[in-house]
């Protein structure tokens, strides 16, 4: 089953983060009712509160912390210096990486936010990477509710003052993506490194980043007394 039922009868798919916490707290509730709730392996030095299931095969490495209600999948990985906080679904074979924070978020199957991340409210589809120090952003800066804009000028309410990234399966995203709060991104879409992140963007497409360099001529500065010069 996973977490299908969450995503039954939406409407918009970010509603199936408003289901989150009662669906967390339902199967946790049928585990803990079977004695079933940590059956992967947890390392000396890892942490996890009372309300988290962890599947067969999954891993939790020293020094993780989950606070939970959280789902922790099939083989799926928190590695060392993970931080996964309350509301979390971590979908079969995720990965949830080192210095990498998770808030009120779903992984589906195979998604991974492997080094630094920031996921926050957002839901990651299947096969989803995030390119080390991707960041989620998920409430603005004035805490008012977010609003979907689409390329047409359409806008659509959210109903959340919280709504992070909406990435479909098998997007990738290069180092340092910033995207702002109720960013959607299509499926197997391509980000390139640094882009800053906001609306709507296509599935099966690229987006680039073009930077502007140049590079001119260094004056030399005089070497310190005794000191030695190293050339090219």
């Amino acid at each position: 089953m996973g977490c299908s039922p969450l995503f039954a009868g939406v409407e918009y798919v970010w509603e199936a983060l408003g289901r989150l916490e009662e669906f967390l707290r339902e199967r946790i509730a049928e585990k803990r009712a079977a004695g079933e709730l940590v059956l992967g392996r947890v390392a000396p030095g890892a942490w996890i509160g009372e309300n988290v299931y962890v599947a067969p095969e999954a891993v939790v490495e020293p020094g993780a912390y989950i606070m939970g209600p959280a789902w922790i999948g099939r083989g799926a990985v928190v590695r060392h210096a993970a931080y996964v906080r309350e509301n979390v679904w971590i979908g079969e074979y995720a990965v949830v990486g080192h210095a990498t924070e998770v808030k009120g978020s779903i992984f589906l199957d195979r998604a991974q936010a492997p080094h630094f991340n920031y996921v926050g409210d957002s839901i990651l589809g299947y096969g989803v990477n995030l390119g080390a120090g991707t960041r989620l952003s998920n409430l603005k800066n004035d805490a008012s509710p977010i609003t979907i804009k689409l390329s047409s000028g359409e806008e659509i309410p959210t109903g959340r003052r919280k709504l992070g990234g909406i990435l479909g399966d098998e997007v990738k995203t290069g180092c340092n993506t910033v995207a702002n709060p109720g960013t959607l991104i299509g499926p197997r879409t391509l980000v390139y490194a640094g882009a800053v992140l906001r609306g709507v963007y296509p599935g099966d497409s690229i987006i680039k980043v073009r930077q502007v360099q140049e590079t001119v001529e260094r004056q030399p500065e005089p070497s310190p007394p005794g000191g030695v010069s190293v050339g090219m």
